[in-house]
């Protein structure tokens, strides 16, 4: 490719040109149009008169704030502050009623599904999903396992104190690192993982011994899942005779957790939501999954 560079006026449109050559094409220098021109002028003069007249300018510590007084922030307070007035006859029933009276009543229930749906997709989705179907290590909130309990009461006080969180009020209770910290030996651990998998129907490995897994089971792990694996909400302990898993159920992960341990978090909301809103969430996450519970 030529490129030359030398100005000289084009024989056939009589325009100049910019003095740009590639490849013998002249590159020919045309005006802008004038409604282009105007408009980008216009778009200058806009930008100071917006800058003057709106909240605009960084500063050191703060911004210009603008001759009209005008902030976004402050429009948004005030729409938000509308939105509570127009809430605020349903948002005191729900404050002044139980959670067993808002879900006899259709129009609370609505509100507060409404509501708790909001605020789950704000506080909760993170970790259980935009619609509670949660992932490894996150409950699924759409089906009827529940560590720590599925009736209203249960779920309320599971989202308000949280488990394993700063509140003393909270669940607690891990499932130990028998591995990491020498109660189990290598070939128990084995021996027990196929034990659990073959309580909710899994196959195991013909080499499997599975009663040795079940005394490994019954001398260390019944007293919190129960003699049959059933599980025990008290102490958060899974249902272990389901088809339910936390965190998979191939033996890898098994032996993994009875390894290191198993011991999710979830933090409390108490103190930062307020108690209509932990209603709320209460109501709607129990619907997605526990409904058939009182």
């Amino acid at each position: 490719m030529a490129h030359e560079s030398h100005e000289q006026v084009d024989a056939v449109t009589g325009v100049t040109t910019t003095g740009h050559t590639w490849d013998d094409i002249q590159e020919l220098n045309n005006p802008l149009p004038r409604w282009w021109l105007w408009t980008f002028y216009l778009t200058i003069v806009w930008s100071v008169l917006y800058a003057i007249a709106y909240p605009a300018i960084p500063m050191v510590s703060s911004y210009t704030k603008g001759v009209l007084g005008w902030q976004s922030r402050e429009a948004v307070e005030v729409d938000l502050a509308e939105l509570r007035q127009q809430r605020s006859g349903m948002t005191a029933k729900l404050a002044a009623s139980s959670l067993d009276e808002i879900k006899q009543d259709p129009e609370m229930f609505a509100f507060a599904r409404a509501q708790g749906k909001a605020s789950f997709g704000d506080n909760c989705a993170p970790c259980h999903g935009a619609g509670g179907a949660g992932a490894k290590g996150y409950p699924n909130l759409n089906d009827d396992d529940w560590l720590w309990g599925g009736s209203l009461a249960q779920v309320e006080h599971t989202i308000r104190y949280g488990a394993r969180s700063t509140s003393d009020k909270g669940h607690s209770g891990t499932m130990p690192a028998f591995g990491r910290d020498g109660m189990l030996k290598r070939e128990e651990i084995s021996h027990v993982a196929d034990y659990v998998r073959s309580l909710s129907g899994l196959p195991t490995d013909k080499a499997a011994d599975l009663n040795a897994g079940a005394k490994v089971f019954a001398d260390n792990c019944a007293a919190c899942h129960g003699d049959k694996g059933q599980g025990m909400q008290d102490l958060g302990a899974p249902n272990l005779s389901d088809k339910i898993w936390l965190f998979g159920s191939d033996k890898a992960t098994i032996v993994e957790g009875l390894n290191n341990g198993r011991g999710g978090v979830m933090p409390t909301w108490h103190g930062r939501l307020d108690d209509t809103t932990i209603k709320a969430l209460t109501l709607y996450v129990h619907s997605l999954g526990g409904d058939q519970r009182p």
